[in-house]
């Protein structure tokens, strides 16, 4: 992708949106939901994923469980209380980082 560096500036926000908007998900299960909802525009790999996650964790946004399926352990992440408030924060952020970029890359015209 052309903007990874775009990417890895906003993956943050993106991955506690997607927990936010699914509760708890395990990282195939969230790569192939970035891809879906991005119309596969956007391709997160392993080696960006589970740092940002392992990050959010160590920050106290994401609770961790690991579930046993197919004889395979996986491990899920989701929001805790921290994280919730973290990603109505966030989010505002992105979008009022956003609306400067919009209002620079298509200026008013007086």
């Amino acid at each position: 992708m052309a903007g990874s560096q775009l990417l890895k500036g906003t993956l943050s926000t993106i991955l506690l949106k997607l927990l936010a908007d699914n509760g708890r998900m395990y990282g195939y299960e969230i790569i192939q939901n970035i891809k879906k909802y991005s119309s596969d525009q956007i391709n997160v790999t392993e080696g960006a994923l589970y740092p940002a996650l392992h990050k959010l964790e160590s920050q106290g946004y994401l609770l961790t469980e690991s579930h046993k399926v197919d004889g395979r352990t996986r491990k899920y992440y989701r929001l805790s209380k921290k994280g919730e408030r973290a990603t109505v924060d966030k989010l505002q952020e992105l979008q009022e980082f956003l609306q400067n970029i919009s209002g620079i890359l298509a200026p008013k015209t007086t």
